[in-house]
């Protein structure tokens, strides 16, 4: 289980937490539509992988855990969303345009965001539980290269064997 979410810094109002986004975590974001007080990002410079809730947890604990990457720290922003069951890592947009890629990740159910994508942050108008809600928190602009999250996530779904979608046709 991950730790519960720390306080945003600033304040917590939707613009509060917005400057604190921009100053602190490098991510441009802005409030849209001013009167929902919702928070997004454009993918420009960042990008995103979006996954299935268990598979991010298991992602997550590794990228934590498995000091095999020796870049320093692997753990970047990771948001959740619970009314949909998915997590999103924010990452560094470094990842290649490619067929293959995009077919290995449609298997796993999960989505590359490509650039000019509407991100959708934590903000504190969103109402309880169900909505978006940071799981680990940024705290300044450092975001995972892409190749590592894609590393951690390729190990493991080669231990639990997870696939979205079958490789064979149905048995007879």
């Amino acid at each position: 289980m991950t730790a519960p979410t720390p306080p945003v810094p600033f304040g917590d109002t939707p613009h509060t937490r917005c400057a604190f986004y921009r100053r602190v975590c490098d991510l441009p974001a802005r409030i849209d539509p001013p009167e929902l007080g919702r928070i997004t990002v454009r993918a420009d410079h960042i990008a995103a992988l979006v996954m299935p809730s268990a598979l991010g947890h298991a992602v997550h604990t590794d990228l934590q855990h498995c000091h095999r990457h020796d870049a320093g720290p692997a753990t970047g922003p990771v948001l959740a969303h619970p009314r949909s069951g998915r997590w999103t890592f924010l990452i560094r947009p470094d990842l290649p345009d490619d067929t293959a890629l995009f077919t290995e990740m449609f298997r796993l159910d999960i989505t590359i965001t490509r650039p000019g994508a509407t991100l959708a942050l934590p903000s504190p108008t969103d109402r309880g539980v169900h909505f978006r809600r940071w799981i680990h928190l940024p705290h300044n602009p450092f975001r995972p290269s892409g190749h590592t999250v894609l590393d951690s996530l390729r190990a493991c779904t080669a231990r639990t064997g997870w696939l979205r979608t079958p490789t064979t046709g149905p048995r007879p």
